[in-house]
């Protein structure tokens, strides 16, 4: 009995550390490329690190400031390698040379060797070397899990972190080798030179304030690592990334960051003259840096505003100033889209002010799920006489063909509205909701259709190809086109029969589990719904009937040829 127990905990831990296996193996293998990023990004630092010792900061097993002439040494240091005389210190130095000893006093030439040993990049602290990459170490960790686990609400793509990597270790170069430089030898001169806003107000536009805030904290701290722990650079970046992004997160226009750049820059100088304060420095010693500190500030804004056009384009993202060009409704595809499909052009238009008002309501991005409605159904273009918005009298296409062929048709344009969208090279974003937004759907009134016929057929036959909405906004776009379709169907459209039609409609997405893997909420949902019944109210209003108004259908063609000419005159 007790050897099955045995057996059985044995097996159990088996199982346990299988499992355990198998799900980081899982894991690897769908993140190896954010892995491994990190991983290089994190050797590249610390390159960054060695060449700084080896070249610049040269750091020996000890301090020469706990040493002085005449001191009795309190410990042994011999030395490691064999250096030559020179002009500045005429003293040589053999391999295994006992520089000075414990217990004995520390002697002029000793001193000196001291001094030698110190300035010479031949020796390093492998120890304090560690020290700073183990520091390192523990940032990067800390920068993966957070990048990781954070709810950014929205799927994170390869190139962000790319980016953000890049600029860390450009920062990193920067406070590191930045000190070299005559002018920014001191902790407060070195400030001047740190691009900290810079980035971060690009990474803010690009990907959001959730991003630029933690790329503030991570640099922040790379920044005190970079050099000898100096306190200042590392508050200094701190406040001025998060004043950046505080600035420029809700900037609509281009011409906007021009004066976030003016903005930037004062603050800067008020961080600036608060650390001097805060740490007795006299404003006499600083006052030169003062301009270099205003310099740092205003050329971080308009610096972003050339570099993010080409930044835009290159990774393909969703910025607040692209999306506000893709909505400018007299682009080209628009326009052509009211003539040619002008159904579908109308339909898009109160799809996306429908999506828009939601997403405002729910804390979503409304400005995604306004361009997103505009070009959900751009792949209607090519062959728009096929849907029903965009017919012509009371002929119908779908008379003459086959429901399996017809329901191909229709299923077609999300396939070619993807193509259409990676062409223009749009966002990703929008790409997705064009993707998304009919999710997996059947095509209910040609399947039923083609079942009456052939009851052998397949329902996955009649649906879209997806996948389901994997963002909110691709959701709200997809509830939107859904009720602002039927509800065109909908006899006496008040209040009470809105709401009730409109929530079998969500409901019936719920049921069909198109919403399981766009984050919304059940209260989101509830909002939603309300937005929509309070958008189509107005939209579907009555109005009072004048008193010679007649039906169009009761007016003879003598009365109509009247009422022609009276209107040319």
């Amino acid at each position: 009995m007790k050897n099955k127990q045995k057996n059985n905990k044995n097996t159990e831990k088996k199982n346990s550390f299988s499992v355990f296996f198998k799900s980081v193996g899982q894991y690897i293998r769908t993140k190896y490329p954010f892995l491994l990023l990190f991983l290089l990004g994190y050797m590249a630092i610390c390159a960054l690190v060695f060449a700084k010792i080896t070249t610049i900061e040269t750091v020996a097993s000890f301090s020469i400031e706990d040493f002085e002439i005449g001191q009795i040494s309190d410990r042994t240091i011999i030395a490691e390698k064999n250096i030559p005389a020179d002009e500045a210190n005429p003293y040589s130095i053999v391999a295994g040379e006992k520089i000075i000893r414990k217990g004995f006093q520390i002697t002029e030439e000793a001193y000196a060797k001291l001094e030698k040993m110190i300035a010479s990049p031949i020796y390093i602290d492998y120890r304090a070397f560690a020290n700073k990459i183990l520091y390192l170490l523990v940032i990067a960790i800390m920068y993966y899990l957070l990048f990781s686990l954070l709810p950014f609400g929205r799927k994170i793509r390869l190139q962000e972190p790319l980016l953000q990597v890049i600029f860390l270790i450009t920062i990193f170069f920067a406070a590191s080798f930045g000190s070299k430089l005559p002018l920014c030898a001191t902790p407060y001169a070195l400030c001047m030179i740190i691009p900290a806003s810079l980035f971060t107000m690009i990474i803010t536009i690009l990907y959001g304030q959730n991003s630029a805030v933690l790329f503030s904290f991570i640099v922040s701290f790379a920044v005190l690592g970079s050099g000898s722990w100096e306190i200042v650079p590392f508050l200094f970046t701190l406040g001025s990334s998060m004043s950046s992004v505080a600035i420029v997160r809700k900037v609509e226009r281009r011409i906007d960051l021009v004066f976030a750049a003016i903005i930037l820059a004062l603050c800067d100088l008020v961080f600036f003259v608060l650390l001097i304060v805060v740490f007795n420095e006299t404003f006499v010693s600083h006052a030169k840096l003062f301009i270099g500190i205003l310099c740092n500030g205003f050329l971080s804004g308009i610096l972003t505003l050339g570099l993010l056009t080409p930044l835009e384009y290159m990774l393909n993202t969703a910025s607040v100033f692209r999306l506000m060009d893709l909505s400018d409704t007299n682009a080209a595809l628009l326009k052509k889209m009211c003539i040619t499909a002008s159904g579908t052009y109308q339909h898009s238009m109160m799809v996306a002010q429908l999506a828009e008002f939601a997403c405002r309501e729910i804390g979503a991005n409304p400005l995604i799920a306004r361009v997103g409605g505009y070009y959900h159904d751009i792949g209607k273009l090519d062959q728009s006489e096929y849907f029903v918005e965009n017919k012509q009298g009371d002929t119908e296409k779908h008379n003459d063909i086959n429901p399996t062929l017809y329901a191909t048709v229709i299923k077609s344009h999300v396939k070619k509205g993807v193509e259409k969208a990676m062409q223009m090279h749009l966002p990703r974003v929008i790409i997705d909701v064009i993707g998304e937004h009919h999710g997996n759907t059947v095509i209910q009134y040609f399947y039923q259709e083609a079942k009456e016929k052939d009851p052998s057929l397949s329902p996955e036959d009649f649906a879209y190809p997806g996948p389901a909405p994997t963002t909110r906004e691709s959701g709200v776009v997809m509830l939107a086109d859904t009720v602002e379709a039927a509800c065109h169907t909908l006899k006496n459209p008040s209040i009470p029969r809105l709401e009730t039609f409109i929530t079998s409609l969500i409901n019936g997405k719920i049921e069909a589990h198109q919403l399981d893997n766009c984050d919304l909420t059940y209260r989101d949902i509830s909002k939603i719904k309300e937005a929509f019944v309070q958008i189509l109210a107005g939209f579907y209003h009555s109005r009072i009937e004048y008193p010679d108004q007649q039906d169009p259908d009761d007016i003879k063609p003598q009365e109509k040829t009247e009422e022609k000419k009276a209107g040319k005159k």
